[in-house]
């Protein structure tokens, strides 16, 4: 009877350590039981304003430096996992792990923790290592500084759906920031919290479903899906690929094309996001333009 009360009190203690009590012993992996694929579109290398990445397994991946965050201007689009991205899902973009996968990020500043969906790709800004959705980033803090120092380390596999959880707030810490309402954010811009990149100027109007052969927004980023010689299939695939798709008429060599572009993006890091939503939707040669 005595062992198997310290057997229960060591377990107790196991138990605690692992879901992140005062030690710093990392939290257990979720129990995946039916991972998701890795969608291998989005393994490939891929170049980003002249640098190479090389995504692939990273087991041991224990990383510090800083987290930014997306918000409103990417929610409801295809992520580069072709799911949809919900900026106030616990998910995350990253640049060269598996998507999707699983990662562990705690705020340094606070001792928050999250467990997120890492199902995008991101960010293209020297110093940082992870992208947060505006929830993962209210959850540990950093929505109203936009930037902050943590600690990313790789979980495991994802599942097929969600799979981000709330670990741990600090003993002493702020009180939880209010979750602002998701269709205003979604449809309009605010003077509240930003995303790094976004600007305080309005957002364009949608694109026609033809346009010149050159994108009319200066210094904007669009994804080319590809050209085709039939127009028939070129709205074929533009339908294919949603609202952000136009179908430009170009001429190659005096041969008449139809070229299927994604955008406009305000950078580079939303536009790879966009071209490897493209990749993993079977457009293997999808690539960037403009900028």
């Amino acid at each position: 009877m005595k062992g198997a009360i310290i057997l229960a009190a060591f377990s107790t203690l196991a138990a605690c350590a692992s879901l992140g009590g005062k030690g710093d012993a990392p939290i257990s992996a979720p129990v995946v039981t039916d991972p998701a694929p890795i969608v291998s579109g989005t393994m490939r290398p891929y170049q980003v304003r002249g640098r190479w990445y090389h995504p692939k397994e990273q087991p041991n991946y224990d990383e510090v430096g800083q987290a930014s965050w997306y918000g409103s201007y990417h929610h409801g689009r295809s992520t580069s996992t072709g799911e949809r991205f919900d900026m106030n899902a616990l998910t995350a973009a990253h640049k060269t792990l598996p998507l999707p996968s699983l990662v562990e990020v705690t705020n340094r500043a606070n001792g928050r923790r999250v467990i997120l969906r890492v199902n995008d790709r991101g960010p293209f800004v020297d110093g940082r290592i992870i992208d947060l959705s505006r929830g993962a980033a209210e959850e540990l803090g950093l929505l109203q500084q936009g930037v902050g120092d943590v600690q990313v380390r790789y979980v495991g596999r994802a599942p097929r759906q969600g799979g981000g959880t709330s670990l741990r707030r600090a003993e002493v810490d702020n009180a939880p920031q209010p979750r602002a309402q998701v269709q205003a954010q979604a449809t309009t811009q605010s003077s509240g919290p930003r995303p790094y990149y976004e600007s305080v100027t309005a957002s364009s109007p949608p694109a026609p479903a033809y346009a010149a052969a050159q994108p009319a927004a200066l210094n904007a980023y669009w994804v080319q899906a590809g050209a085709y010689s039939d127009r028939r299939g070129a709205d074929r695939v533009a339908r294919r690929l949603g609202d952000k798709a136009v179908v430009q008429n170009i001429d190659r060599d005096g041969r008449a094309l139809f070229r299927v572009v994604v955008g406009p993006w305000p950078d580079a890091g939303a536009a790879e996001r966009a071209r490897q939503a493209v990749v993993a939707r079977g457009f293997g040669d999808a690539l960037l333009i403009g900028g």
